[in-house]
């Protein structure tokens, strides 16, 4: 992991308290880093910023932003133009407000940061941070950052002040699809084995238990080839078709999932977490019923003068139980 650098400092404004923070970026990219060469030969491939319609190469610094007014015009702002805004000169993060936490909605959520207390003391960060978590809000804040002003969400992440700017109303796109307009009829039957299969795969939150496949795949492909092997051999059962006919209809594909993640809870069952266990637990209760009635039928085998046989290994001790129940009744 890279050294953490804080990329600006300010105060953090609550009331008449000003509490002054560095701001870190709280994120960092673990794609895999490239450049692009000409495929024929590897040579790299450079971009020049260069005048239109010629040769000629401009410095960085040299470069300026051209806007269009309302009236037509190209109007050229320089660098030094962006920053005379008087926004700019502010380096404060100014709390506005404390929202409930679920009145945000997630699409609004765009970069976090970290703050870091830059004072000796921290007392003044240590207690803003733990009255936010008492009181289960958000404070909504507003500063400017790298020639923008953004509206962010305050809040607290492992007992440090994190920052997440939020989209502006105008730059999350309204949904205008036609299927919103259709009376699309559901099924009860439906509904209720889709709430199934919902809460057969319902568990909490790790984020460390899943992981890029993509960068795991590109990190496989580079070693190979770089030994000269085969990353992927294709297999022979690839090209066959996997679709199953009994999962035509949406219902009898609901039913399948259920049924398959039934399947491979009672195999990974002890590689589970707790709240996949408590899941598994509530199924087998929903599934009791099923076992009495088998319960009764091997009554009805034992005295009607059936051997009585054992159950299978696989096969639960809570249905042993009501086996030998009934042979004795039948002896």
């Amino acid at each position: 992991m890279a050294l953490m650098r804080s990329i600006w400092k300010g105060d953090l404004s609550f009331g008449l308290v000003n509490v002054p923070v560095k701001v870190y970026s709280a994120t960092e990219s673990h794609d895999r880093k490239s450049y692009q060469v000409d495929s024929s030969d590897g040579t790299r491939i450079r971009y020049r910023r260069v005048r239109e319609g010629t040769d000629t190469e401009v410095d960085y610094g040299d470069i300026a932003n051209a806007y269009e007014s309302e009236s037509g015009e190209t109007v050229i702002l320089t660098k030094d133009d962006l920053a005379s805004l008087p926004v700019q000169k502010s380096p404060e993060i100014s709390i506005l407000e404390f929202v409930p936490a679920e009145q945000v909605d997630p699409i609004y959520f765009d970069k976090p940061y970290y703050l870091e207390p830059s004072s000796k003391s921290p007392k003044a960060y240590v207690l803003l941070a733990k009255a936010l978590e008492e009181t289960d809000r958000l404070a909504i804040a507003s500063f400017t950052l790298r020639n923008r002003t953004r509206v962010a969400a305050l809040r607290v992440v492992d007992g440090v002040m994190t920052l997440q700017t939020l989209l502006w109303p105008d730059e999350v796109r309204k949904p205008d699809f036609g299927f919103l307009d259709d009376d699309t009829e559901i099924r009860d039957q439906e509904l209720q084995m889709a709430a199934s299969l919902i809460e057969s795969m319902a568990s909490d939150y790790d984020p460390s238990e899943f992981e890029d496949t993509y960068q795991n795949e590109l990190t496989k492909l580079i070693e190979a080839k770089s030994e000269g092997g085969e990353a992927f051999p294709e297999s022979d059962d690839e090209d066959k078709d996997t679709e199953d006919s009994d999962v035509a209809d949406l219902l009898a594909a609901l039913r399948a999932s259920v049924k398959d993640r039934g399947d491979s809870d009672s195999k990974d069952a002890p590689a589970k977490k707790a709240p996949a266990k408590k899941a598994a637990a509530k199924t087998a209760a929903k599934k009791a019923p099923a076992k009495k009635a088998a319960a009764k039928s091997t009554a009805k085998k034992a005295s009607s003068g059936s051997s009585g046989s054992s159950a299978s290994g696989s096969k639960s001790t809570a249905k042993k139980a009501p086996a030998k129940k009934s042979s004795r009744k039948a002896s």
